[in-house]
């Protein structure tokens, strides 16, 4: 049986309720926990060390590295959510907690997401799993001496978990545990959430500020039969994704794309030792998508404490910090438990 690290009405109080997290008492809610946590991201400084790779496809992508003196054996790949970087809070507070440790580290970004636009008309999307495949395989390949760690977060975590699950034992050989964090795995009920009300205007609409004019720079110098003014008039993910997203990554519309894309139904599948951690209040995920221990295979840890919004989980008196989620992370690479 899946193990449930978490405290839950639907999913009972297990044994290790002593990783649950709980908000500091002056931030309530999970908008203001994950609208809080992106201004911690000032507190972290981390020096990477950018390398570019050319894709099997004739494309580009950029990672950033975190190197250490120590030439340590563990090696965290931290795949990024919708338009994050290596500087997201999430990265900085991980890498800065890894460095540490005497990990390494390494964020390889998204195409697109690493300040210049990729060559080709495909940027990514949450199923783009092979684009996972190719960048895990190729880290082992030129860190033969490494132990591989993944971690997830919100698109990426939704991307690794579908990978995780397509690549079942054969993923065992690459990665030795994986983490995902504040993943919107059931894609049609997030963006359900995501699209309408307070949730639309904190949340969808920032994401497309920077979606839109990427989108309409592509389609110029693409001459993508695509109306630029339909995407800069777009208001929602689903006019986005049934405009753009869906037709240059060979979706049939918005609906088949989230439908094929989430990763949920691929958690039975799992064989790579994995925690999947989601707050109960993430805006971006209703508590009632969540899944079950009926839903996952033995290999994965469910982990949803009642608060901490978005990937925020502030800790501490104000102003707080961002420690307990990569403190997290590490506990679970670190000990079997």
């Amino acid at each position: 049986m899946s193990r449930i690290n978490s405290m839950s009405l639907r999913i009972g109080r297990s044994e290790a309720d002593q990783n649950n997290y709980q908000a500091p008492w002056w931030l309530p809610g999970g908008h203001l926990q994950t609208i809080y946590a992106r201004s911690l991201a000032q507190n972290y400084a981390v020096q990477y060390r950018r390398e570019r790779w050319e894709t099997p496809d004739s494309d580009f992508i950029d990672l950033d590295w975190l190197d250490h003196s120590s030439d340590s054996a563990n090696l965290i790949v931290l795949f990024h959510g919708l338009e994050g970087y290596a500087q997201s809070h999430y990265a900085l507070s991980l890498m800065n907690i890894a460095a540490q440790r005497g990990w390494r580290g390494v964020v390889p970004h998204f195409r697109g997401c690493s300040g210049e636009a990729n060559r080709l008309v495909r940027s990514y999307h949450s199923g783009d799993s092979r684009e996972i495949d190719w960048i895990l395989r190729r880290i082992k390949i030129e860190n033969p001496g490494n132990k591989i760690y993944a971690v997830g977060i919100s698109l990426g975590g939704n991307m690794l978990l579908k990978w995780l699950g397509e690549e079942r034992e054969a993923a065992l050989a690459v990665i030795e545990r994986a983490i995902a964090v504040s993943t919107p795995l059931d894609l049609v009920a997030a963006v359900e959430g995501l699209d309408f009300g307070i949730n639309r205007i904190l949340y969808t609409e920032y994401f497309l500020r920077s979606m839109r004019p990427k989108a309409v720079v592509k389609i110029s110098a693409h001459g993508l039969t695509i109306d630029p003014d339909a995407v800069r008039a777009s208001l929602t993910f689903r006019q986005f994704d049934d405009l753009y997203t869906a037709p240059i990554h060979g979706f049939k519309d918005a609906e088949d794309y989230w439908t094929r894309c989430s990763g949920k139904p691929w958690l039975k599948l799992i064989t790579v030792p994995t925690l999947l951690l989601n707050a109960q209040n993430d805006p971006f995920l209703p508590s009632a998508a969540l899944p079950n221990a009926a839903e996952v295979s033995d290999a994965v840890t469910l982990e949803f404490p009642k608060t901490g919004g978005h990937v925020g989980f502030v800790s501490g008196k104000f102003p707080g910090h961002l420690e307990w989620l990569p403190r997290r992370i590490m506990k679970f690479f670190s000990h079997p438990s």
